[in-house]
């Protein structure tokens, strides 16, 4: 049965997943708020590309 495999891996990983430290947590908010900022960044840049060149 298609549903019951489903439930079975979805409880094997809600039963190995654990809570984050504090390190860890504010360790991955800043990789997670540096990738934003860079892609942002990229954004902008080609959005000024964009305006400069007159397209």
């Amino acid at each position: 049965m298609f549903i019951k495999d489903k439930i079975r891996e979805y409880k094997r990983v809600l039963q190995i997943a654990r809570k984050p430290g504090k390190d860890e947590f504010i360790s991955a908010s800043k990789i997670s708020a540096l990738g934003i900022a860079l892609i942002g960044a990229i954004g902008f840049i080609i959005f000024i590309i964009f305006i400069l060149s007159g397209l």
